[in-house]
């Protein structure tokens, strides 16, 4: 019955995309919060699925272009770019499917254009200059996800202006003590961490942090600073299920 209820605002919302040409963030952000809600689960996406039935996310993308960021405040501006990276993230590998990675599809990141509150932008510029290089904040790179099993997992639930920054702490926290993504050798006095922390490094080190201080400050059992830092290989196989 929930997931009905969700359905139903999923199809008003697009509806009145449909009528009027253009919608609201907050209308987005509903939508899209319905879609994570029906076809997300423990971070996996039912692709095969949406393959097959999906024109709600052919919908939900073309809402994402067709959004008016106009008078946005900038809670409302990056709750919505970070749904829509992760609508057309979802939608680029139904497009594709059957991919075992993202990385299959040539220029999946950076030459594939997606129109977003009408600005075409690969995704590569969607995260880079509307949300890191805006915001400056580092817990992005834990509710965006690229949609391979080593990124962090993929929230069953949209982003929301209101409670934005609680929801940044709660999925950073979650990655940031999960030991496959943060992966502790006591034995070895060895801490190894997602590829993430290599690639965008100035991004948590601001201030002169070092990456273990910045993972300590969400973690509920310190990491000591004498254990040596190392980098896992990333997976980029598809995060399915």
């Amino acid at each position: 019955m929930l997931i009905r209820r969700h359905l139903l605002l999923l199809y008003c919302q697009l509806l009145t995309t449909v009528l009027f040409g253009q919608t609201t963030p907050k209308a987005f952000n509903e939508a899209t919060d319905a879609f994570m809600k029906a076809h997300v689960d423990g971070g996996r996406v039912d692709y095969s699925r949406l393959s097959k039935s999906g024109a709600d996310l052919s919908a939900l993308y073309k809402q994402a272009g067709a959004t008016n960021l106009a008078g946005a405040s900038d809670a409302e501006k990056k709750a919505f770019y970070i749904n829509a990276y992760n609508v057309a993230v979802i939608h680029d590998v139904v497009q594709h499917f059957p991919l075992k990675s993202p990385l299959d599809q040539p220029g999946f990141f950076d030459k594939t254009k997606h129109r977003i509150a009408g600005q075409e932008m690969t995704l590569n510029q969607l995260e880079k200059d509307r949300l890191l290089n805006t915001y400056g904040d580092a817990r992005i790179h834990f509710v965006v996800v690229c949609a391979a099993v080593s990124c962090p997992p993929l929230a069953s639930f949209a982003y929301m202006p209101d409670k934005l920054d609680a929801q940044l702490d709660e999925r950073t926290r979650l990655a940031l003590n999960d030991p496959t993504f943060i992966q502790v050798n006591r034995g070895q006095k060895k801490v190894n961490v997602s590829k993430i922390f290599d690639w965008y490094k100035s991004d948590f080190t601001k201030g002169g942090q070092s990456i273990l201080g910045y993972v300590n400050g969400f973690r509920r059992e310190k990491i000591p600073n004498d254990y040596a830092l190392g980098f896992y290989e990333y997976n980029w196989n598809l995060n399915g299920r």
